[in-house]
């Protein structure tokens, strides 16, 4: 699960729903999770230099979480930012409610 997705190009699948299913007898329920936020100037290719600080995010403590328990590879989504005339993009996960939990509790200073 190394490579990221730019789902803004597969249809916009970005808006899963939850989804719940038994494992072991137990019921899981999978969601849509925001685990890193970054802002980016008015550039001329914006999805080019936000390689870095993607790659950059994959190679911290975080980062190596999500991408070891994502349920599917994570993706990313661009939006224009009004703020600063530039973008920002959100790095989405699907993860188990248990993984989220743990997430939020040890890395809630690392998604902004």
């Amino acid at each position: 699960m190394a490579i990221l997705r730019n789902l803004e190009r597969e249809h916009n699948k970005h808006n899963k729903p939850r989804k719940t299913k038994i494992i072991n007898g137990q019921p899981v329920t999978f969601s849509d999770l925001v685990v890193y936020r970054f802002r980016m100037g008015d550039v001329e290719d914006p999805v080019l230099y936000a390689a870095q600080p993607i790659h950059a995010w994959q190679q911290t403590e975080a980062g190596k979480f999500v991408m070891e328990h994502a349920v599917e590879s994570p993706w990313w989504v661009r939006h224009m930012d009004p703020h600063d005339y530039g973008y920002q993009f959100v790095i989405m996960a699907r993860m188990k409610e248990s993984d989220q939990t743990f997430f939020k509790l040890k890395y809630a200073n690392t998604t902004d």
